[in-house]
């Protein structure tokens, strides 16, 4: 392959991949378009109630700016009202009372509301900040609840390093069901679970990642735990009819997310103390669950804009090099598609250049390097017809000489609905 490509010769490979076609088939024009939410739209057969939008790599506002302005365009013309992003799904609260309601400061939402660090983006704080305008600019009172916008974190309480004890999550759950129900039905009190939750810092051990004899997760209060758990979640099953009539939407929504939250910590917990060679492919695949489990939520309440890693969102397995080996596990889009079929939509986002990260220019043979060779610096492409063009041998896998970056697999297109290309990605300015 020469190592560019112009738009006439694109065109040409394209034309002649599809000579023969039925007589609607149309140029490139057709597969590469700006990026908006009008052009994601036309990728696919109907609005998704999960539109979900992937990254490469993380910590780039570049990236970021682009997924608002999506959102802002899919709120004003495809009546989306909720983005959930990858992080912190109890922290997330935080952010959508100050979104919908103006509860707390910016710069205390911003602190207090993210995980990851993320709070620090001035593209985060952007989104949110448009957010709580749009919800309080419709006359003096606001928009009305069901037309507020909302913000959803979607990823459990989990770091790279540890995960987060599962205090907040079942003593909140426990708090709701001793409101609203006699205190002779729930399986324990409070003080009690109190009492085998212990210091926090024993669930929050960073050695325990690596050393699951460091974990608390398999010690016989952590297994008193998860039965109450259980039988939490059982009472709030039990007691549908009573609770939701009881509680306004809001409130039975949280209740949902502590019951997912306490239970899916405390499963994580319990195979962060695992010897078997599976304990990393579990943990992985745990976090993906919870996940999905929450995206799941996220759709019953109308169409949401998604925002995640590629890895998060693919309909393939995703895979990854740990410090044990190589693991493989369901992505939580595998997981939501598998329950949604055509209502959850995915669409890669690919790039060119990070070149503060060491990333230069992607070879031409690769298929970053046929769309860097574009005169276009952002762009849709539609999958579907870019696999026509590249015909039965797809492009070489683009090898990225920063962990931090993750090429698409050429060999996985038709796993995604389309991609947006982002050429050349600046420095993310010092906040």
């Amino acid at each position: 392959m020469k190592s560019t490509i112009s738009r006439t010769s694109f065109n040409r490979r394209f034309n002649d991949s599809v000579e023969g076609m039925a007589t609607d088939a149309t140029d490139i024009k057709d597969a590469v378009h700006a990026v908006d939410a009008a052009a994601l739209m036309r990728l696919l057969p109907a609005r998704p109630r999960l539109l979900a939008l992937g990254e490469p790599t993380h910590g780039e506002d570049a990236l970021l700016d682009v997924r608002n302005e999506l959102f802002r365009q899919l709120v004003e013309q495809e009546g989306y009202r909720t983005i959930a992003i990858e992080s912190d799904c109890m922290r997330g609260l935080v952010v959508n009372d100050y979104v919908t309601s103006g509860t707390g400061t910016l710069d205390e939402v911003m602190e207090h509301g993210f995980s990851h660090g993320w709070g620090t983006s001035a593209a985060n704080r952007a989104l949110v900040r448009w957010m709580r305008a749009y919800n309080a600019r419709a006359d003096h009172d606001g928009r009305p609840p069901s037309e507020r916008l909302r913000f959803a974190g979607f990823d459990g309480p989990l770091e790279i390093t540890h995960a987060a004890s599962p205090r907040q999550a079942l003593t909140a759950l426990h708090g709701f069901l001793a409101a609203r129900l006699d205190a002779d039905l729930l399986p324990c009190t409070a003080k009690r679970l109190d009492h085998l939750l212990g210091d926090d810092d024993r669930w929050t051990e960073p050695a325990a990642m690596t050393d699951p004899a460091r974990s608390v997760g398999q010690s016989a209060e952590a297994g008193q735990l998860r039965l109450l758990a259980d039988d939490l979640v059982a009472l709030l099953d039990a007691q549908t009819p009573h609770l939701t009539a009881t509680s306004s939407r809001n409130d039975w929504d949280r209740a949902r997310l502590y019951e997912r939250t306490a239970t899916g910590l405390l499963r994580y917990h319990h195979w962060m103390a695992d010897t078997s060679p599976a304990r990393m492919t579990r943990l992985c695949a745990l976090r993906d669950l919870m996940m999905s489990q929450t995206l799941l939520a996220v759709a019953e309440r109308g169409p949401a804009f998604v925002h995640a890693h590629n890895s998060h969102l693919q309909r393939e397995k995703s895979t990854m090099q740990m410090w044990g080996g190589p693991v493989q596990w369901w992505s939580a889009g595998a997981l939501v598609s598998a329950r949604l079929g055509e209502e959850y939509a995915f669409v890669a986002t690919a790039l060119g250049t990070i070149r503060h990260q060491g990333v230069g220019a992607p070879p031409p043979d690769t298929l970053e390097g046929l769309l860097y060779a574009l005169p276009e610096n952002r762009c849709v492409v539609d999958t579907a017809r870019l696999a026509t063009v590249l015909g039965s041998t797809p492009p070489a896998l683009r090898v990225s000489p920063w962990f931090g970056y993750a090429p698409l697999d050429p060999a996985r297109l038709a796993g995604s609905d389309g991609i947006v290309f982002v050429k050349d990605i600046p420095r993310t300015p010092t906040p």
